[in-house]
């Protein structure tokens, strides 16, 4: 029987306005899970849009986890409150919620993470975010608390939105997905855009003036430096798979370069 009491510790460093660092765990691997943790990152979000990972697959990456002090985060495949009721049953601290463009869908997306009666989600001690019923009271009492819910924004609708999705209580942070956004605003993947931009940093000043945590993804160190000194709290900093390929493709090409006949 474990007597733990569940805290969030990325939620509570956020509330207090702290920086902290995460990586994507997208290619549904718990070795690599194991390695992105060992590695100090505060917490990973695992890939459940993009990456091809399932709950019995998440429920491995969250143990590859243990005893790291990385928080598990999970990005859901959509605003499903049956999905997300899984992924947070599964063990996720924290849920990114792709997709959502007003205000009553945000409020949906923290409905689905909630307990009875500030949200919908279905109340079980059997399963491992309970530690199967050996921690029952321990988790249910504190869940609604420490969960950390986020949205994204990735459309000129959720941009024109943000106002009222900022007012929705329960809900933690934004993510700004750089990649969507630009490309539903007809610059396809190309958030450089000075007109993307601009928008980007019109989100960027509402949400630092509300209050809630602000997060988005880096391509390198010198864009991660920015974007926390821009107020960012929580910058995804690398991810298994694109890190891997990179690397990969940096040795192969020093490899050809040396001996070009093989």
């Amino acid at each position: 029987m474990t007597t733990q009491v569940f805290e969030n510790r990325i939620k509570r460093l956020a509330k207090q306005g702290k920086k902290v660092s995460g990586a994507w765990s997208q290619i549904a691997s718990p070795m690599s899970t194991e390695i992105l943790a060992r590695a100090g990152f505060d917490f990973l979000m695992i890939d459940l849009e993009h990456g091809p990972s399932d709950v019995l697959a998440l429920v491995a990456q969250c143990q590859a986890m243990n005893g790291s002090g990385a928080v598990p985060f999970v990005r859901a495949p959509w605003n499903d409150f049956v999905a997300i009721k899984r992924i947070l049953d599964a063990g996720a601290y924290g849920v990114l919620v792709p997709y959502v463009n007003t205000k009553q869908e945000a409020q949906a997306a923290v409905g689905a993470c909630k307990y009875p009666p500030q949200g919908i989600r279905g109340v079980a001690g059997s399963p491992r975010a309970a530690g199967y019923g050996q921690n029952i009271m321990n988790y249910l009492k504190y869940a609604n608390d420490e969960i950390f819910i986020m949205t994204a924004i990735e459309t000129p609708e959720a941009v024109a939105n943000l106002d009222e999705i900022l007012t929705v209580e329960g809900l933690d942070g934004i993510f700004i997905g750089p990649m969507d956004l630009s490309t539903s605003m007809g610059y396809f993947g190309n958030p450089n855009e000075p007109k993307v931009q601009q928008v980007i940093a019109g989100i960027e000043k509402k949400v630092l003036a509300s209050g809630k945590a602000l997060a988005t993804i880096s391509n390198n160190w010198q864009q991660a430096l920015d974007l926390y000194n821009r107020g960012y709290q929580l910058v995804l900093l690398m991810a298994d798979g694109t890190a891997l390929g990179s690397i990969a493709a940096e040795r192969v090409a020093q490899f050809r370069k040396e001996f070009p006949e093989g």
